[in-house]
């Protein structure tokens, strides 16, 4: 299981290899002539939107590395809330630029992002600190599994905008698995909720059960069994990622109906 999830050095390998994996997914969508324009599941925006976003993000990364290794300030973060309308901005920048010039600028920012992941060692994996730009220090091994969900859940957006049925990944998704939990953790608005607990049961490589305590601390969340809980959430782990990220309505409710609707409808979208 340390190979599946993102804290754990040993899943390096798994990581780069599915990040590169995706990522020559996306670009040979992105590549068709014919649909540079054309629409994707995300919201407004086209395909050179997700390409935009893509490189506005990559870059935002690399700031964040230089920080990091010069010691120096980092701007206060912006917080989660509201980071919806910075990524707009930030991806709508760049519909200027011609298909080739930004197909071309992100491949030069992806090899360079793919270097920086290379050159982590396994004290740097979590002992490294890293400025995000919204969440403040975050530990290295952070920025993988970053571009692996935006790579991995915006190809999703454009073949959604394209038509076909598809499906996730199995590698990518079982990888996003624990980062979904940590999405649930930071975009839960527990404000004036009155405290419920539920279990969430999910399959793939990244299986488990988890005992979610919901309180106006947030979410907390424990290993463990789950079928005393008044109600159980069960996801396979693609239907979990796109679930956290706001791309469906999934999962399979058994036990309290009420209770599913209090939890699913306690998250902000980003």
């Amino acid at each position: 299981m340390s190979e599946w999830t993102f804290f754990d050095f040993a899943s390096k390998g798994n990581l780069l290899r599915t990040v590169r994996e995706q990522s020559d997914g996306m670009l040979a969508l992105a590549s068709e002539p014919t649909g540079w324009e054309g629409p994707t599941s995300a919201g407004h925006w086209q395909v050179r939107d997700v390409i935009g976003h893509l490189v506005d993000t990559t870059e935002g990364y690399f700031t964040g590395f230089d920080l990091a290794r010069s010691g120096d300030a980092a701007p206060e973060p912006l917080g989660l809330r509201g980071m919806n309308e910075h990524v707009d901005r930030g991806a709508l920048a760049f519909r200027e630029l011609r298909q080739d010039e930004l197909l071309v600028r992100l491949e030069k920012d992806r090899a360079e992002m793919l270097a920086i992941m290379e050159g982590l060692d396994a004290e740097a994996w979590n002992g490294l600190t890293v400025p995000h730009k919204y969440m403040g220090p975050l530990p290295s091994c952070f920025y993988p599994v970053a571009q692996l969900v935006d790579y991995t859940v915006h190809s999703w957006d454009i073949r959604q905008g394209m038509g076909p049925a598809h499906a996730i990944d199995g590698d990518a998704a079982d990888l996003l698995v624990p980062f979904c939990f940590l999405l649930w953790q930071s975009t839960a608005d527990c404000t004036n909720v009155e405290p419920f607990t539920l279990g969430v049961r999910v399959s793939g490589h990244n299986a488990d059960e988890s005992r979610v305590s919901v309180t106006k601390d947030g979410l907390a969340l424990e290993s463990e069994e789950v079928d005393d809980q008044p109600l159980v959430l069960e996801f396979d782990a693609a239907s979990f990622v796109l679930t956290a990220t706001g791309r469906i309505n999934g999962g399979t409710a058994r036990g309290d109906a009420s209770l599913a609707d209090r939890f699913c409808n306690l998250f902000f979208r980003l």
